[in-house]
């Protein structure tokens, strides 16, 4: 099967690094002209520097900042006075991990305003082009955590599977315009937030790094965790004319690691 994405225009969040980076790239080589956002700005030219553009593909970034919500507002919002995109990914940086005991309300505001508001004021400004062209690929990169949550990561837990709700809320309205929205469901991946996730569990358990990594790798059937590339595929594919039925569902990427069906 021959995936292209020549002509579509892409729109990357958090692409500065891991997942997001490998979707960006991917994505580029399968013809797609990409703009990534990071606050990384020096990761992010380097990037658009090295990505193809054998099909005349224009490729461009956006230095924005998910945890200060008015100002991406105002950067998003002036992006999409004279830009519009084919395939949207939604996907930001995790916020700060910790137990239900350890947030107060005012953590669970800025979670919200990371995940949550930025996802979906991006996504109705994508909106207009897509449905004018009666084409349009959202996929929100979410986690595991929503299906079965991680007593640790319980920001991400609350407001992900808020987004989820969203999505498939959204689904029956964009679908006659040929439009799909679909959330794929992280489990562990070789980046940099999990060696974050690795490191915090050590502290707080005495138990080492390598053995940390160890005992998630044990949980998963495959016994390793995914590389971002392996991520991109599937993102890649979502975004493609080839996935024009699926719609409105979660997908989990986790290598088995979820136990419910």
């Amino acid at each position: 099967m021959n995936i292209t994405l020549e002509g579509k225009k892409a729109l990357v969040g958090g692409s500065s690094a891991g997942i997001g980076k490998a979707i960006a790239i991917q994505l580029a080589k399968s013809g797609a002209s990409v703009t990534l956002m990071s606050r990384s700005e020096d990761k992010l030219k380097a990037i658009v520097a090295d990505l193809p553009t054998a099909n005349g593909q224009k490729h461009q970034y956006l230095k924005v900042d998910f945890t200060n919500f008015n100002s991406f507002k105002n950067i998003i919002s002036e992006y999409f006075k004279s830009n519009s995109v084919d395939i949207l990914v939604n996907n930001t940086q995790g916020p700060p991990a910790g137990s239900a005991l350890d947030k107060s309300i005012d953590d669970y505001q800025a979670a919200f305003d990371l995940l949550f508001k930025t996802v979906v004021y991006t996504t109705e400004l994508a909106l207009e082009n897509m449905r004018a062209n009666k084409f349009g690929r959202i996929i929100n990169v979410s986690s595991v955590s929503v299906k079965e949550p991680l007593s640790y990561l319980v920001l991400s837990n609350s407001i992900r599977s808020a987004v989820t709700a969203w999505a498939k809320s959204l689904t029956m309205d964009v679908g006659p315009y040929n439009i799909t929205i679909n959330n794929t469901l992280t489990g562990y991946f070789n980046t940099e937030r999990i060696e974050e996730i690795i490191r915090r569990k050590s502290a707080k358990t005495g138990v080492s790094e390598a053995d940390v990594r160890e005992n998630m790798e044990s949980e998963v059937s495959v016994k390793r965790m995914g590389d971002p590339e392996e991520y991109a595929n599937l993102v890649t594919f979502l975004a493609s004319d080839k996935a024009g039925y699926i719609s409105g569902i979660n997908i989990p990427i986790d290598g088995g690691r979820l136990k419910s069906l």
